[in-house]
């Protein structure tokens, strides 16, 4: 069996062994496991209940993580995303007040056309007009809107008055005496480069706000995976395909198309999978599956699914093939049974999380040319858009609609891949459909 397995996956052509997969598989898993309990965390603002949102979250991870290793014979772990999660549960939801059936549903819908244009291979051909300047300024926006979330929920920051939004929260009180510990905790783990940092740090977190009675502990800390039958299959397609939710459906679609090709070539590269124009070779079979995982999230009830840039933790300890998704995949099958655990996690031990993944979120910051205007002011306004409009799509679509708006007024409209006019005139669409309120 074990030479059967070796043989499917090329593992010597890849030049790696069984137990260097297995160790890698665990790894990615480790670094990444704590979207099990971040995930329900955030869409619990949006009303989706944690229990049945833990299993669709592992659920996701476990299909779309199988599709990645099995078909596309690549070490990248899938799950539901942090970014898309938020914009659903802050802004589809509590800002726009849109349910999160038609949330749900726009997830799918996305999902489909992920899949449709994958197969048809103009995903990928969309994927190369993006500029690298313009992407890099995504994650970071992406990252600082997550931090603000996590000072918010945990306390540490608290909604302000008018002339004064933002203020400090009560430090004394109990709950944001343990949201700063968490943090700190975290953070030391991750110096010390403790694998799975994160989780540790939430779960130690956690056991405190047990002891110290500012959170109840669960009542049994194993039990058979909560019935998803609340939130599975609960889609309100005809919402969704309303013209006012337009600008909605437009941003899931793009942040999701942003987000894998930022994954992929980023863990490829880490993984030496690129070839020598730096693009990744068969890219369609990992884009499908991260589709295959979004479609499948829509319904399963959680949001929108892809490649996880903590899959570079599997692959820098030798993850080559297939086999360390398949890896990934069961041990996300066997975490299944600990959900009392992952229910009674109070927000001052995942918030934190949320401001450490913010900060690991910043660094490609430095990879945008501060000298060239016309590649630093639309990525400003990215970043500065997704965190003071606290929309991530408003921050995106500015962005692609101010670069070649700059290049042109410089007189480098050469620089424009004609591609980009494309989604362009998809970012100006979304204002027109923007359900401004």
């Amino acid at each position: 069996m074990k030479s059967r397995i070796a043989n499917f996956f090329g593992l010597e052509a890849n030049g790696t062994t069984f137990r260097r997969e297995m160790l890698a598989g665990l790894t990615t898993f480790v670094t990444m496991s704590y979207i099990i309990a971040v995930n329900p965390a955030i869409l619990k603002a949006a009303g989706i209940p944690e229990g049945p949102s833990m299993v669709a979250t592992i659920m996701t991870a476990i299909v779309g993580t199988l599709v990645m290793g099995l078909y596309a014979n690549r070490p990248f772990a899938i799950a539901p995303y942090m970014g898309e999660n938020a914009f659903v549960a802050y802004t589809v939801v509590k800002v726009l007040g849109y349910s999160w059936q038609t949330a749900l549903a726009a997830v799918f819908l996305a999902g489909v056309m992920f899949t449709l244009l994958t197969v048809a291979r103009v995903r990928a051909w969309m994927v190369e007009a993006l500029p690298r300047g313009l992407s890099y300024s995504f994650g970071v926006g992406i990252g600082l809107f997550l931090t603000f979330i996590g000072l918010n929920e945990s306390g540490i920051v608290a909604i302000g008055v008018p002339g004064a939004p933002v203020r400090l929260g009560n430090l004394a009180t109990p709950s944001a005496e343990i949201a700063i510990l968490s943090f700190v905790l975290i953070a030391i783990l991750m110096v010390r480069r403790v694998p799975g940092a994160i989780l540790l740090g939430i779960l130690i977190s956690t056991a405190i706000a047990f002891i110290t009675g500012v959170a109840k502990a669960p009542a049994a800390w194993v039990s058979m995976p909560p019935n998803p039958a609340p939130i599975m299959l609960q889609l309100d397609l005809r919402g969704a395909l309303s013209v006012g939710f337009f600008g909605v459906l437009l941003t899931i679609f793009v942040m999701a198309l942003i987000d894998t090709m930022g994954s992929l070539i980023g863990v490829s590269a880490r993984a030496g999978f690129l070839d020598a124009d730096g693009k990744l070779p068969q890219i369609e079979r990992p884009m499908l599956a991260d589709a295959i995982a979004t479609m499948f999230a829509g319904l399963a009830g959680t949001t929108t699914a892809g490649a996880y840039i903590e899959s570079a933790a599997g692959v820098h300890v030798g993850g080559r093939t297939g086999l360390t998704a398949v890896v990934v995949a069961a041990l996300f099958a066997m975490s299944l049974f600990f959900a009392p655990i992952v229910a009674a996690i109070p927000a001052a031990a995942y918030a934190p999380a949320l401001i450490v993944v913010g900060a690991m979120m910043i660094a490609p910051v430095v990879k945008i040319d501060f000298d060239d205007y016309t590649e630093l002011i639309p990525a400003f306004t990215v970043i500065a858009l997704m965190s003071f409009t606290y929309n991530i799509g408003v921050g995106i679509t500015a962005g692609l609609i101010l670069y070649p708006l700059f290049k042109l007024a410089a007189g480098r409209y050469r620089e424009i891949h004609a591609r980009l006019w494309i989604l362009c005139i998809l970012s100006m669409l979304f204002y027109v459909f923007y359900p401004y309120r």
